[in-house]
C-alpha cells in the first residue's frame, strides 16, 4: 500500500509540474513561423537564428521558445530578443517660481515634466515612465461666473453686482494673475419651459415686476482682468422667468466650456461658477418642447447669445463631463442647501469640480469661492487619451509625506499645497501588434490644468535580422520563399521547412509513404505530421521535452528515473535511452562507479566487511551496519560508550552535559513513555538494548541503531530511582508494635491469671466437698432474737 501511495504521488508531481510548464509557455503554443510573429507574443520569447538549431523532424516554430529554454536546448549567440526603449524629446524642468517675482507668461510656466516621450514597446513587456508634478506659486486663474437668471434668484443678483472687485480683491492673495467673467442663463425658449404669448415673452413675470425677456444663455462679459467693469455690466443684469422649476444651466455650461474666443479662456487655471437655487434638465428633456436632435457640443454663439437652445437638446452629463474635460474646465456649483443632494451626486459623475452651499441670497459666495479653489486645487489627478488596441496604462503616486497608491487610486494626490511635489510612475505595456501598423500616440495630464504630456508609441513588430532576409532564396527550394532570421518564410502556396511543397499536395498517399516507418500504419509514430513528404513532430508544451527522429520515433522524456528525475540526474535522455554522464551506469543512471563514499576510516573499502556497488556499502556481516559497514550496534561496549550523549541529551545530565551539543549530535533522539514503547529487534535493524545507572543511583534505559545511514537512540523518559525510607512511618510502626506487643502481652498475663485462679477456686471446691463437718448444735450458742406479745392485740375496745 505504501509503495502505490508513493507511485500515485510521484506521478502527481510530475503531472503537475508538467501541467505548469504546459500553462507557462506561451511561445510553444503560438506555433510562430517568423521571428515577428514569435516576439509578438510575450517578452518571454525569443528566435534561435542558427541554421543548425533544429533537429531531424522539428518544426519551424521550434525555433521560438523561452529564452532560457532556447540556451538549455544549445543556441548561445543567435538568438533575437528585442527589448523596449524609452526616449525623452522634451523636459522643461518645474516652474521654481515665488509670488512677486518677475512675471511669466502662462505658457512658460511648467508644473509637469516631462512634456514628451518617445516609447518603443515591445509585446508583454511594460515601459516605466516617472512623472513630475509640482504646483507652481501665484499661477494665473480665469473665473466664469455663470449665474441663474430666474426670478427667484432676484435677491442673489442684488449681491453678485459687487462681485467683481470684492473678488479680485481675494483671489489677489492667492495669484496676481486673475481674470473674471460673467454670463447668464434662464431657459429654452419654446413651450413648455417657457409662456410663449407675446405679452409674456416681453416680461414673463407677473404684476408690476419688471423683467427682462426669457432667453436660455447670455455671455455678459468676456474674462477680463477690470473688477469694475464686472460690476458695472452685472449691475445692469434684470431677472427673467420661466414656467418650470429645473433650468436649463447645462446648455450654458455646455457653451461656456467650446466657445473659447468667445470667453477668453487662456491656458491657465480655468474655473466656471455654477450659481443656481434650482435643478436642471438634461439630454432627453427636449422632447418635451419638440427637441429631438442630441446636441452636437459646438460653440453657437451669434452677438454672445446662444442661438440654438431651440433646435438641439440638452447635453448629457457624459457629454458635458468630455467637454469639460477637454478644455480643462474645473467647476464649482454654488446651490442652496434645497438642492446639495442633487448636485453632489452631480459632482460625483463630473471630476475636479466642487459643491458649495449658497445662502439664500448669495452673500456668502466669494468665501464660497475660496474654499472650493482651495479644495479643487489641493487634488491632481491624472487622465490619459484613449489608449490604442492592446496597449494598457497603469499607475501609481508618491504623494506627500511618502504616501503610495495604486490601481485607481493610483492615479491621484490629495492634500498638496502649493510648492509641493509630487511623482507618478506610469507603466505602459503592449499586448501583439496593432492592426494599423503605425506608430500611435497618446496624452496624459492633470485634470483641470491645460499641461499634458504627449508619449509618442512605436510598436516593435519584427526582428533585427529580418531586415537582413534574402527573398527568393536558393535555400529555400529554389527561392520559392525569403531566408530570414535562420529560417525559410515561404511565399503564398509554399509549405514545407524549405518550402519544398506546395499546399495541394501536402497530405498525399505517395508523400505519406515517406512518413511511415518500416512500412506500417502510424504515420510519424502518431507523434507527427507528414508535411511533404517529412515528419514534423509535435511540440510538447513542457519545452524540455521534444519528440525527433526522421518518423518522430525518439522523444527525451521517457527514459527511466530515479529519485523522480528523469536518468536519475546523471544523464540525459536520447531516443528514450538514457546516456549517462561519466562515472554513472545502469537503466536510469542511477549507479555510481565512484568507490570514495565506501571508503571507511581505515581507508579500507567497507571496512573489509562489505562490497561497493553503486557507491554504496553492502555489508557481508550482518552485526555491522551503516555507509562504511563500520557501525555494530550489538557489540560489547555499545551502551557505555553512548551512555553519556543519552544521559545528557535526554536528562542534561552527566559528564558531557556541558558539550553535549557539540558532541553529542551524531545520532537521532526519541524519547518514548515506558520500557514497553522501546523498539525491538528486527533482522534488518539489529539493536541494542541498555540498561545503565547515573550519578545517583537511578537506572534509564534505551535502545541504539543504526537504520540505514541514521543512528536512532529511543529512550524512557522517566529515571528510575530507589526511593528513600519515611522516617514516620517506621516509627509510628514500631511505637504500634511495641504498645500492641504490651497489650498483647498483659491479655496473657491475666488470661493465665483468670486460669489460675479458676484452678484454685475448683481446689478448694473439691477440699469442701471432702471435709467431714459436725452438725450438733452449740451449746454456749445463744439465740439473739426475743419475742414479746401486745397484752392488748387481739381484744375489742370497751366504748365510753
Amino acid at each position: 500500500m505504501d509503495l502505490k501511495l508513493l507511485f500515485m504521488s510521484t506521478l502527481f508531481g510530475i503531472i503537475s509540474c508538467s501541467s505548469a510548464q504546459q500553462e507557462g509557455n506561451e511561445c510553444i503554443k503560438a506555433n510562430a513561423l517568423s521571428c515577428g510573429e514569435c516576439i509578438q507574443v510575450g517578452a518571454k520569447c525569443g528566435w534561435c537564428t542558427d541554421t543548425e538549431f533544429l533537429k531531424q523532424g522539428e518544426p519551424t516554430s521550434a525555433r521560438c521558445d523561452e529564452l532560457e529554454s532556447l540556451r538549455k536546448r544549445g543556441c548561445d549567440a543567435g538568438i533575437q530578443d528585442p527589448r523596449g526603449s524609452l526616449k525623452i524629446l522634451k523636459n522643461k524642468a518645474v516652474t521654481n517660481r515665488k509670488k512677486g517675482a518677475e512675471k511669466l507668461r502662462p505658457e512658460d510656466i511648467t508644473q509637469i515634466q516631462p512634456q514628451k516621450l518617445s516609447l518603443n514597446l515591445r509585446s508583454g513587456e511594460p515601459q516605466n515612465i516617472r512623472l513630475r508634478f509640482k504646483r507652481a506659486e501665484d499661477y494665473p486663474i480665469d473665473l466664469y461666473y455663470l449665474m441663474d437668471l430666474s426670478y427667484s434668484m432676484k435677491d442673489d443678483l442684488e449681491n453678485v453686482k459687487n462681485l467683481g472687485t470684492s473678488l479680485m480683491k481675494e483671489m489677489s492673495k492667492i495669484t496676481s494673475d486673475f481674470r473674471i467673467g460673467f454670463g447668464s442663463f434662464v431657459e429654452k425658449t419654446v413651450m413648455p419651459y417657457i409662456s410663449t404669448t407675446p405679452a409674456k415673452l416681453l416680461n414673463p413675470c407677473t404684476g408690476d415686476q419688471n423683467c427682462t425677456s426669457p432667453f436660455s444663455y447670455k455671455n455678459v462679459l468676456k474674462l477680463t482682468s477690470n473688477g469694475a467693469q464686472f460690476n458695472s455690466l452685472v449691475g445692469k443684469q434684470q431677472i427673467s422667468g420661466n414656467l418650470d422649476s429645473p433650468e436649463g444651466g447645462f446648455d450654458a455650461i455646455m457653451q461656456v466650456a467650446v466657445c473659447r474666443e468667445h470667453i477668453g479662456w487662456r491656458n491657465v487655471t480655468r474655473l466656471l461658477v455654477f450659481s443656481t437655487d434650482a435643478g436642471f434638465h438634461f439630454a432627453g428633456d427636449g422632447k418635451l418642447g419638440g427637441i429631438v436632435l442630441p446636441n452636437d457640443g459646438k460653440c453657437h454663439l451669434e452677438n454672445n447669445m446662444y442661438t440654438m437652445s431651440h433646435y438641439y437638446d440638452y447635453p448629457s452629463i457624459a457629454h458635458l463631463v468630455q467637454k469639460l474635460s477637454e478644455n480643462n474646465i474645473q467647476t464649482i456649483f454654488a446651490v442652496t442647501e434645497e438642492f446639495q443632494p442633487v448636485y453632489k451626486e452631480l459632482k460625483n459623475l463630473i471630476p475636479k469640480s466642487a459643491v458649495g452651499t449658497l445662502s439664500a441670497n448669495s452673500s456668502n459666495v466669494i468665501n464660497l469661492i475660496i474654499d472650493a479653489y482651495n479644495s479643487l486645487s489641493s487634488e491632481v489627478i491624472l487622465e490619459n487619451s484613449k489608449l490604442p488596441e492592446g496597449v494598457s496604462i497603469s499607475y501609481q503616486s508618491r504623494c506627500k509625506n511618502g504616501v503610495v497608491n495604486e490601481g485607481e487610486n493610483g492615479r491621484k494626490c490629495s492634500n498638496i499645497s502649493i510648492g509641493d511635489e509630487v511623482s507618478f510612475n506610469i507603466n505602459i505595456t503592449a499586448q501583439g501588434f496593432p492592426k494599423q501598423g503605425k506608430p500611435e500616440s497618446i496624452k496624459i495630464k492633470p485634470l483641470g490644468f491645460t499641461e499634458e504630456v504627449e508619449i509618442m508609441l512605436n510598436f516593435i513588430c519584427e526582428c533585427e535580422c529580418h531586415k537582413h532576409g534574402i527573398r527568393n532564396s536558393e535555400m529555400c527550394h529554389n527561392g520559392n520563399g525569403t531566408f530570414e532570421c535562420g529560417a525559410c518564410r515561404c511565399n503564398k502556396g509554399r509549405v514545407g521547412r524549405q518550402c519544398e511543397c506546395r499546399k495541394d499536395e501536402v497530405s498525399t498517399e505517395d508523400l505519406d509513404k515517406n512518413c511511415r516507418k518500416d512500412n506500417g500504419t502510424d504515420i510519424c509514430s502518431n507523434n507527427g505530421e507528414c508535411v511533404c513528404g517529412t515528419c514534423e513532430c509535435k511540440k510538447r508544451d513542457n519545452p524540455e521535452e521534444r519528440y525527433s527522429g526522421k518518423f518522430c520515433e525518439c522523444d527525451n522524456f521517457n527514459c527511466d528515473r530515479s529519485n523522480n528525475k528523469l536518468c536519475g540526474g546523471h544523464g540525459r535522455c536520447e531516443c528514450r535511452v538514457c546516456v549517462c554522464d561519466a562515472n554513472y551506469t545502469g537503466s536510469a543512471c542511477d549507479c555510481s562507479l565512484d568507490t570514495s563514499t565506501c571508503l571507511a576510516s581505515n581507508k579500507q573499502i567497507c571496512n573489509g566487511r562489505g562490497n561497493c556497488k553503486c557507491g554504496t556499502c553492502i555489508c557481508t556481516d550482518p552485526k555491522f551496519q551503516g555507509p562504511t559497514c563500520e557501525i555494530c550496534p550489538t557489540c560489547p561496549g555499545v551502551c557505555t560508550e553512548h551512555k553519556e550523549c543519552v544521559q545528557c541529551r535526554a536528562f542534561g545530565t552527566g559528564e558531557k552535559k556541558d558539550t553535549c551539543e557539540r558532541d553529542c549530535s551524531y545520532f537521532n533522539l526519541i524519547k518514548v513513555k515506558d520500557r514497553e514503547k522501546l523498539p525491538q529487534p528486527v533482522q534488518a535493524f539489529p539493536l541494542m538494548h541498555c540498561k545503565e545507572r547515573d550519578a545517583n543511583d537511578c537506572w534509564f534505559y534505551y535502545t541504539y541503531a543504526v537504520s540505514n545511514t541514521e543512528r536512532e537512540v529511543h529512550v524512557v523518559e522517566t529515571l528510575e530511582c530507589p526511593v528513600a525510607p519515611d522516617i514516620i512511618p517506621i516509627v509510628a510502626g514500631v511505637v504500634t508494635g511495641i504498645v500492641l506487643i504490651g497489650l498483647a502481652l498483659l491479655l496473657i498475663w491475666k488470661l493465665l491469671m483468670i486460669i489460675h485462679d479458676r484452678r484454685e477456686f475448683a481446689k478448694f471446691e473439691k477440699e469442701k466437698m471432702n471435709a467431714k463437718w459436725d452438725t450438733t448444735d452449740n451449746p454456749i450458742y445463744k439465740s439473739p432474737i426475743n419475742k414479746f406479745q401486745n397484752p392488748k392485740y387481739g381484744h375489742k375496745a370497751v366504748p365510753l
